[in-house]
C-alpha cells in the first residue's frame, strides 16, 4: 500500500494502519515531504524503515532540463528556443536540487524568452527571482535553517549568523520567532560571560515590536552579530539543568534549619534561623552551607569565561578555594 503525503493523515487515521502493519497484512510505503519525526505517529515510525531521499546533484538537474527541452509532447521541444548553456546551468544551480522547481523555472524562463526566441542568462535569472526560497515553516527547512543560525552564533561566526537570519526573513519566517530564539540564546550560550548580551537580545525583540519590519531587520542583525561575537558560556544553562536532575532524583529535601524563615516566634522555637550568619555583618561574605545537607558539597555553576569568571574568581578567592581544581 503506497500512501503519498502520509503526513496528511491525522493521528486516528495513522493509528488505524497499525494492526495491518503489525500483522503483515500490508506492506506500507509512505512518502512525505515533511519531517516524519514530527508528522508520523511514533508507533508507526517504530515499525518502519526510514529512507531519506537527498536533493539531486546539479548535473542530474541539468540532464532533466535538457530532456525537457527536447521533449515535444510534454516539454518545450516544440518551442524552437535557442538556449544558452550558462542559462541552464544557472537554473540547475539555483533549484536547490529540486527537479520540479527547476522545471517550473525553465518554463518561466522560456515564457520570458519566447518573443526573442533565445533563452539567455538574464531570462534565467529573472525566472529564478520569481521562485521563493525552499523554506517550509513547519518542516525540515525550518528546523535546519534555525539550527544553522543558532550554531553559527554559538560558533562565533557573525557572517554566517546574519546570512541564515536573512534566509529566514526572506522566506517569510516570523521575525518574532527569530527574536525569541536570540533571547534564549543570550542566556543559554552567552550567559554571564557577557550579561549585556541578554539586554541586546531583549532590546532587539522590543525594537521589532516598536519599529516593525523592514527596518527592524537592522535591530535583529545587530543582535545576531553581537551574540556571535560575545564570549560564550553555558554555565548558567548547565547549572539549572543539573539542579533540575537532582531535584527530580532526590525529591523535596528539607531546608536546613539555619536557612528557614525565622520571623515568627513559633518558627524560632523550632530552631529556624539558628546558626545563620548574616553576610553583611561580615564584610559581605560568610562561608556557610546554603544547600540541603545531602547536597552540601554539590556544585552546579562552574564559571567558564568573561565577566562570570571574574566574579566567580573573586568569590572563590574570598572563600579560600579554587573553583578550577
Amino acid at each position: 500500500l503506497f500512501l503519498d503525503e502520509i503526513h496528511r493523515f491525522n493521528k486516528a487515521q495513522q493509528d488505524a494502519l497499525l494492526p495491518a502493519v503489525e500483522n503483515g497484512w500490508i506492506v506500507l510505503v509512505g512518502a512525505t515531504t515533511e519531517n516524519p519525526s514530527f508528522e508520523v505517529n511514533s508507533p508507526l515510525m517504530s515499525r518502519s524503515l526510514l529512507f531519506r531521499l537527498e536533493a539531486l546533484e546539479d548535473d542530474s538537474v541539468l540532464a532533466i532540463l535538457k530532456s525537457a527541452l527536447t521533449d515535444e509532447d510534454r516539454g518545450l521541444g516544440a518551442a524552437d528556443l535557442e538556449v544558452d548553456e550558462d542559462a541552464l546551468a544557472h537554473i540547475a544551480q539555483g533549484s536547490g536540487g529540486d527537479a520540479r522547481a527547476a522545471l517550473n523555472a525553465l518554463e518561466a524562463a522560456a515564457m520570458i524568452a519566447a518573443p526573442q526566441g533565445h533563452l539567455h542568462l538574464p531570462a534565467a535569472e529573472e525566472a529564478l527571482q520569481r521562485r521563493a526560497l525552499p523554506y517550509d515553516k513547519a518542516g525540515d527547512w525550518h528546523y535546519d535553517v534555525i539550527s544553522a543560525f543558532i550554531k553559527s552564533m554559538r560558533g562565533s561566526d557573525p557572517d554566517a549568523a546574519v546570512y541564515w537570519m536573512a534566509r529566514m526573513l526572506d522566506a517569510g519566517e516570523n521575525p518574532r520567532f527569530i527574536a525569541r530564539r536570540m533571547v534564549v540564546f543570550a542566556s543559554e550560550d552567552v550567559g554571564n560571560a557577557d550579561p549585556t548580551a541578554l539586554q541586546v537580545a531583549i532590546g532587539a525583540h522590543q525594537a521589532l515590536e516598536f519599529v516593525g519590519l523592514p527596518e527592524a531587520k537592522l535591530n535583529l542583525a545587530q543582535s545576531a552579530a553581537y551574540l556571535a561575537l560575545a564570549p560564550k558560556s553555558n554555565a548558567s544553562a548547565m547549572a539549572i539543568w543539573t539542579a533540575e536532575e537532582d531535584v527530580k532524583a532526590a525529591g523535596p529535601l528539607p531546608v536546613p534549619a539555619h536557612l528557614r524563615d525565622s520571623h515568627s516566634a513559633a518558627s524560632r522555637s523550632t530552631g529556624a534561623g539558628r546558626g545563620y550568619e548574616y553576610p553583611h555583618a561580615h564584610g559581605g561574605y560568610v562561608a556557610q552551607v546554603y544547600l540541603p545537607d545531602r547536597l552540601a558539597t554539590r556544585r552546579y555553576f562552574t564559571a567558564i569565561a568573561g565577566r562570570e569568571k571574574e566574579l566567580a574568581d573573586a568569590i572563590e578567592g574570598r572563600a579560600g578555594r579554587d573553583p578550577h581544581e
